[in-house]
């Protein structure tokens, strides 16, 4: 099996394309380098520069390789910067992946994997989520990625195009085995920032909020390890093969820590105070998203290997600490 991994040498993308080579699958990447790292993507892949709606160049692709899926990781995903360019968030995320379902339908792939965000449920009713909770966005991030899911069922109807929208919580950590980990630049993720203030390249870790409606005022995250998370996109191209219904699927360890909890495991793990500064809330921050993880469970058979959140930390460190100031 071949696949198209749109956004293959970020973060999330390059982990998974590692997923898919372990399981024996070949990989092909689009990326636009743009927030990604040619060095990320894996060795001995088809790389393609360019960007996801360029269809022209998705036309080549589908022309030139036997594509039997897709997984689209490419994307704008900070919630911040939407809130201050709603309009780039609806054309890089919505409107190119409209062109990159199209470029899909008229060459014959059937297959796609979204990956999209729990900022689609905005402030949460019930805890944990699950996936028939109602989608009300507090942001313009997570409204760009709900109307992709909005748009999945009708190329399903009309071009026969099964699909699956993983909404992720919080991911961190890195690969295990070195090969990748976060590399944003600004790096706005909670738990890199505060490794950063541990190895000294930031003199404090900036609190943003400490009166939310939580028992320490500080928000609640989900966080699930990388590599978990790459693991169940591979789970759910087996999925669609197996001709399971397409659908929507939660990906979270199903519990939830606080920011000053993070901080607080981040300090035992790499031995180092990190100092601490409040800023007033961001636009847009719920208080509290933790995932019922139920629907992956059972209907794709994932089970988190990499849950406990000291473990997650742990291998954030040691990617950080390899990195040192080689860059990558």
């Amino acid at each position: 099996m071949k696949y198209l991994v749109t956004g293959g040498a970020g973060y999330i993308g390059s982990h998974t394309a590692l997923a898919l080579l372990a399981a024996g699958a070949e990989v092909v990447i689009l990326d636009n380098l743009t927030t990604g790292h040619r060095e990320l993507a894996p060795q001995g892949v088809s790389f393609y520069q360019g960007d996801v709606g360029d269809a022209a160049l998705l036309t080549e692709i589908f022309a030139t390789h036997a594509i039997d899926g897709v997984l689209h990781f490419a994307a704008k995903s900070l919630v911040g910067e939407s809130m201050r360019d709603p309009g780039g968030y609806f054309l890089a995320n919505t409107g190119q992946t409209a062109v990159l379902l199209q470029a899909m339908a008229k060459s014959g792939v059937r297959r796609f994997v979204l990956s999209s965000t729990a900022a689609v449920y905005g402030e949460p009713e019930q805890v944990p989520i699950p996936e028939d909770h109602p989608v009300r966005p507090t942001n313009p991030y997570g409204l760009s990625k709900q109307l992709i899911e909005a748009m999945l069922p009708w190329f399903e109807r009309v071009h026969g195009i099964r699909w699956m929208a993983l909404r992720y919580f919080n991911v961190a950590g890195a690969d295990p085995d070195g090969r990748s980990g976060e590399c944003h630049e600004p790096e706005t993720h909670l738990i890199p920032n505060v490794l950063q203030v541990a190895e000294g390249k930031r003199e404090f870790l900036s609190l943003f909020g400490d009166d939310y409606p939580t028992p320490d005022g500080t928000c609640i995250r989900d966080y699930i390890h990388v590599s978990d998370l790459a693991d169940a996109h591979v789970l759910a191209l087996q999925a669609l093969a197996n001709r399971r219904p397409s659908g929507v699927c939660n990906l979270g360890n199903g519990q939830g820590f606080s920011v000053l909890q993070v901080v607080e495991r981040a300090r035992r793990v790499t031995g180092h105070p990190i100092p601490l500064r409040m800023e007033p809330r961001r636009p847009g921050d719920p208080a509290v998203l933790v995932a019922s993880n139920a629907r992956a469970t059972a209907e794709l058979g994932w089970r988190p290997r990499h849950g406990d959140l000291s473990a997650i930390i742990e291998t954030a460190w040691r990617w950080q600490s390899r990195r040192g100031d080689k860059g990558l």
